[in-house]
């Protein structure tokens, strides 16, 4: 079986991938820059481990043996699914095989913009993180004693929730409904703007999230609250987020996603001292690409024998 993995390697994982050739599996490996190269192994290819770079239904059209398009993670809206539907390209995700990596990212994005550490690094770097002064007892603060607002409840807040308490935040979050079991305050979306120092996302992007937070969204949370996005930079209006930062009504962000990826180079984002960004990496892990190689092989195998496929979605 013939397997293209999108995706820049790095010599660890190229080293895990040769060993799997025992599984009949012979895998490919494209950088997601190199356009050419994608176009040439997708032909050949039986399926393909999508991770972020989109999947077209040009892609799709141009792939005729492709059976099977196995995302590396939980977000589908990269891939163009009605396509595949009509293709009979199966479509699978992995839930749950990065949620703690997200989660342990979330908490330390929630930490770097109340203490302002990418600022911070950098002042002290220029021999300037002594000069401060009194702007410091203004800005920075403690997770401990505020409350967490987690828009969403998967796996990743299940995790999460239990991270915060043991630091002393209170926790709420909204969904559909309540969930049974679920740790932390139920609230509606507009009570959890309301209530919460700390907004974090944990949505998946669709029509109806799309900038869930706008301008409007944005005047119902509190002044001087934190927006924390480790879901996917489309559920906020990245124009009425920055207004937001300029003007303190919300004190700080930390970004791990965007609604362009890679930004911008002109993205006002990237010149405030009150955001922390990263590159969409929360989920990038030894230990999740671990997981997740597990899933993907095991849905090979299961491809191969006519079995029913893991977490399929389409």
């Amino acid at each position: 079986m013939k397997v293209l993995f999108r995706y820049d390697c790095g010599a660890r994982l190229r080293a895990r991938l040769d060993v799997l050739a025992a599984e009949q599996l012979e895998i490919a490996i494209c950088s997601e820059a190199d356009d050419d190269g994608y176009a040439r192994h997708m032909a050949a290819a039986d399926v393909l481990w999508h991770v972020l770079k989109p999947v077209t239904a040009a892609h799709i059209a141009a792939a005729p043996r492709l059976k099977l398009i196995q995302k590396i993670g939980v977000g589908v809206n990269t891939i163009d699914v009605e396509a595949a539907r009509a293709r009979g390209v199966a479509v699978c995700n992995m839930p749950g095989t990065n949620s703690r990596a997200v989660a342990e990212m979330t908490l330390l994005l929630m930490l770097a913009a109340l203490r302002r550490l990418a600022a911070l690094d950098s002042a002290t770097r220029r021999g300037e993180g002594w000069a401060a002064g009194p702007r410091l007892q203004e800005e920075y603060g403690e997770l401990g004693g505020r409350t967490v607002g987690l828009v969403g409840y998967g796996a990743v807040p299940a995790l999460l929730t239990p991270m915060l308490e043991a630091i002393g935040a209170r926790v709420l979050y909204s969904a559909r409904a309540p969930k049974p079991g679920a740790r932390g305050e139920f609230r509606t979306l507009t009570q959890l703007l309301a209530e919460a120092d700390i907004v974090s996302l944990h949505l998946p992007l669709t029509p109806e999230t799309a900038n869930l937070i706008d301008a409007k969204a944005i005047a119902r949370m509190k002044p001087g609250a934190i927006l924390v996005n480790t879901a996917r930079g489309g559920l906020v209006d990245e124009g009425d987020l920055i207004e937001a930062l300029i003007s303190g009504h919300i004190a700080a962000a930390g970004l791990d996603v965007f609604v362009r990826e890679p930004v911008a180079p002109d993205n006002a984002l990237l010149t405030m001292e009150n955001v922390v960004l990263a590159p969409h990496i929360a989920w990038l892990t030894p230990e999740t690409l671990e997981r997740s190689l597990g899933v993907a092989v095991e849905n090979c195998k299961r491809l191969a024998r006519g079995a029913e496929l893991l977490n399929r979605v389409a």
